[in-house]
């Protein structure tokens, strides 16, 4: 497996210990699939201010790839964030930094990079809509994280280039949030309408099924990047699980599971599991994935 994040890196300033994290929808996918032992890599933009370098050289740490991105003089973004009683709460942002007016444009050279990864990911966050044709055509599976910005006009227009989609839903109740989910599949998404819902847990939609994940509830050390450590988890689970899916010969008999339909519930089911360990397990640290710096 090999995951790409494209879009939006920040760092997140908790600014009751004047410590900032990095973070970032795409860029804790990117982070998020590197500690799970998977190879991934970032396309993005950075400001070549203190923030911006601590989260490019944190992610060349970590070993992700960082060779088709941007650098600009400016402002990386930032989220200015309290944490009360282990959940985090944005309280500012710069809305993005240098990303606001150099948003991603994509170049054959790209478009071959973003091809070599099973998985492209970006998010609302990420300055992408227009690149989504390109991406869709360069990828092999594209996700995007709406977080909670569900309205009808951006969903129809970005799902048509989307295999998955993600929403928050916390605030929510459940038959509005299914509501949603049938609206993004009739909008284009093709396979996977995921959608978190903080403790209650996640709903996904999926070849027809409406499927449903406990959370496993921990004391949470910092609840920031719960939503992306399950859906980095998930991703990694599931599309890699999606390259063995298949029929077995008729002649080989009927025991144990041997239709692409009955793999794909064990897929799911497992997937979500997985996901929900990975998500409770990453509330246990700091910030999106650790690194923390003084500011």
């Amino acid at each position: 497996m090999k995951i790409l994040g494209l879009g939006d890196n920040v760092v997140d300033k908790y600014m009751h210990i004047r410590t900032m994290y990095p973070g970032g929808n795409a860029m804790n996918i990117a982070a998020l699939s590197v500690l799970s032992g998977v190879e991934a890599g970032y396309l993005g933009v950075f400001g070549d201010d203190e923030a911006g370098r601590h989260v490019y050289h944190t992610a060349q740490a970590l070993g992700i790839d960082l060779s088709m991105c941007r650098v600009y003089h400016g402002e990386n973004g930032y989220a200015e964030v309290e944490l009360r009683d282990g959940d985090r709460t944005f309280i500012g942002s710069n809305g993005g930094g240098v990303c606001i007016d150099n948003p991603i444009t994509l170049t054959e050279l790209d478009k071959e990079y973003i091809a070599g990864y099973d998985v492209c990911h970006t998010s609302v966050y990420s300055y992408a809509e227009e690149a989504l044709p390109d991406i869709r055509e360069a990828s092999p599976f594209v996700s995007m994280d709406f977080s909670d910005r569900i309205t009808e006009g951006y969903l129809k227009k970005c799902c048509p280039y989307l295999d998955m989609a993600e929403i928050s839903c916390a605030s929510m109740e459940k038959e509005e949030v299914v509501e949603w989910m049938e609206k993004i599949q009739s909008y284009g998404c093709r396979q996977v309408v995921l959608a978190t819902r903080g403790s209650l847990g996640a709903l996904v939609l999926a070849n027809g099924k409406l499927y449903e994940q406990s959370p496993c509830l921990v004391e949470a050390t910092d609840t920031m990047a719960a939503g992306d450590s399950f859906i980095t988890s998930f991703l990694i689970h599931y599309v890699d699980g999606l390259k063995t899916a298949r029929d077995f010969p008729i002649e080989g008999g009927e025991r144990g599971v041997t239709k692409e339909e009955e793999f794909l519930d064990l897929l799911m089911k497992t997937s979500l599991y997985q996901a929900a360990v990975f998500a409770a397990d990453n509330c246990k640290r700091d910030g999106s994935f650790g690194f923390g710096k003084q500011f």
